[in-house]
């Protein structure tokens, strides 16, 4: 498991550093610097509270962890959806967001609760036939 966190966290901060590589092009990094800054606050403030608070009302015992991470997924999933999904209507450049994206949306969030459940599902599984009868 160690390993595996050790893998995790280099591929993290590889990406990481592919990011700041591509901030060298951007013509207005006030304005991104702003949009990350927001990000950040709406996570801080918004999204990591609400999470907390739903997984410690909603489950009880060992599922308590993978529905939180599931409910930090579908948050983030919401957030960085959220321009596409409250946009005002179509565009007038039918090619700027040529697919459905509150379906789309909606599809991600349905397969990372299915993931969940059945990640949840067979820790239980594992759980009772490792259990002495």
């Amino acid at each position: 498991m160690k390993v595996t966190r050790v893998v995790v966290g280099a591929v993290g901060v590889a990406l990481m550093g592919v990011g700041a590589s591509l901030l060298t092009d951007v013509r207005d990094l006030t304005g991104v610097l702003a949009w990350l800054g927001g990000a950040v606050l709406l996570h801080d403030v918004l999204l990591a509270p609400l999470v907390l608070l739903a997984g410690l009302v909603l489950v009880r015992g060992r599922a308590r962890g993978p529905v939180r991470g599931a409910l930090v997924v579908m948050g983030a999933l919401t957030v960085v959806a959220l321009p596409v999904l409250l946009r005002p209507g179509r565009t007038a450049n039918a090619s700027v967001l040529p697919l459905d994206y509150p379906r789309n949306w909606l599809i991600a969030l349905a397969v990372v609760a299915t993931v969940t459940a059945l990640a949840s599902a067979a820790r239980g599984l594992v759980r009772r036939l490792r259990s002495p009868s």
